[in-house]
Order: C-alpha cells, then sequence, then structure tokens
C-alpha cells in the first residue's frame, strides 16, 4: 500500500520548509563564528580554510560570517570544534590561551543554543509543559 510503513522501514514526517532566520540571529551567529576563528588564531578565512581538517570551505564560511547563510546547529558546533579543539594556533598573533579560547568556545555554543534559530529553546519549553505536575497522577 502506497505510503504505508512496512516491516522493518520508518514511517518519515514530511519535511517543511523552516521559518525564516532572523537578520539578528544572524549576525549573532556569524560574529560568534568571526570571533572564534580569530580567537582560534586564525586573521584571515583563507587561513582557517587552507587548515587540514577544516570543515567547511572558504567561501563557506565567509557566507556564514557574513550571515549570507546561516550553518546547522551540527555545522556550527563543527566549526567550533574545529577552532577550538582541533586546530587552534596558540602561538599566533592575537590567539587567546587554550583555557581562554575554550571558555569562549562554551560560551559562543551556550549564546547559540539560545537563539531562536536553533530552536533549542523551544524544545526545552516543549520538555517542560510534558513534565508531569507534581501531585498530579
Amino acid at each position: 500500500m502506497a505510503g504505508s510503513a512496512t516491516e522493518g522501514s520508518e514511517r518519515q514526517v514530511a519535511r517543511t520548509k523552516g521559518s525564516p532566520i532572523s537578520v539578528r540571529d544572524r549576525a549573532i551567529i556569524g560574529g560568534l563564528l568571526r570571533d572564534i576563528r580569530r580567537a582560534a588564531g586564525y586573521r584571515s578565512v583563507e587561513s582557517a580554510a587552507a587548515t587540514k581538517g577544516c570543515p567547511a570551505s572558504r567561501q563557506t564560511i565567509y557566507a556564514y560570517e557574513r550571515g549570507g547563510l546561516v550553518p546547522s546547529l551540527p555545522q556550527f558546533l563543527e566549526l567550533v570544534e574545529f577552532f577550538v579543539l582541533k586546530a587552534p594556533m596558540p602561538d599566533a598573533p592575537g590567539a587567546k590561551a587554550g583555557v581562554d579560547l575554550r571558555a569562549h568556545g562554551v560560551a559562543a555554543v551556550t549564546w547559540a543554543l539560545t537563539l531562536p534559530a536553533y530552536h533549542v529553546t523551544h524544545a526545552a519549553d516543549l520538555v517542560a509543559r510534558m513534565q508531569p505536575d507534581k501531585g498530579k497522577p
């Protein structure tokens, strides 16, 4: 039967176009990535993108930092992890020391998770609303 789930398969939820991401959120996400890149010691997008293991191209990083594109949450996390844990340049001019860079990364991820663009706050709100009321079965 068309559209029915067969044994061993999973039924998928229809995808809908997500809500538009605000200009403010685009600017914040781009700024967070730019700040982390610079704090990691990369003065230019070119030098970051040319580093082995960089998870995005030069054009993509530029687009993210300028707010033309917004990375998915996994893409955002992958870039932060790259700059903070995988390829920081601690001896570069302007680079933050390891502990400071890690704190900067934690702050960036924490802030990003509060933005409407990533819907994490909506998920937390839903979880809170689904919690059983105390004293009621």
